[in-house]
């Protein structure tokens, strides 16, 4: 075996197709374009449309996309909690589900400061507003935050 004697396999290279060289290629005279039109006559924007709305006007224009990335809280006021859970209880995401209040498919829970806390709750959750953080921690509770696991960030 030499280099010089190293050939494609027969039939796995094509000519390429000479377009406008005269009518002996086959593809002379209208070079491929068909006769007469707009499209035989100049090149046109691959956008336009034929004189129909372009695509691009057609779609809304100020609503935008969703992001997928977004992170999408249950939400607890602190009135809920005050109803659903006893004096020193824990409250937890997880615990949150199971008395109902939240759905399980959410990212993570939030905690909004609408109503009172009088007993000592200690509460753990992604997130808190401050006026929820302030009235836990005045009742006597204890607030935790929640930090998401490293491969769920990715």
């Amino acid at each position: 075996m030499a280099l010089d004697k190293l050939r494609p396999e027969k039939g796995s290279t094509k000519r390429r197709r000479r377009i406008a060289r005269g009518i002996g290629s086959g593809m002379g005279k209208t070079a491929t374009r068909g006769t007469k039109g707009q499209k035989a006559r100049r090149q046109i924007n691959p956008n336009f449309e034929g004189g129909q709305t372009p695509i691009q006007r057609r779609l809304p224009v100020k609503k935008g996309f969703r992001n997928v990335n977004k992170k999408e809280f249950a939400i607890v006021n602190l009135d809920d909690l005050e109803r659903l859970f006893e004096k020193g209880q824990e409250v937890t995401p997880e615990a949150l589900i199971k008395t109902g209040i939240i759905p399980a498919d959410k990212d993570g829970v939030k905690i909004l400061g609408f109503g009172e806390v009088t007993k000592a709750l200690k509460v753990s959750a992604h997130k808190f507003s401050k006026t929820a953080e302030d009235k836990i921690t005045k009742a006597g509770g204890t607030v935790t935050v929640i930090s998401e696991p490293e491969e769920a960030k990715k």
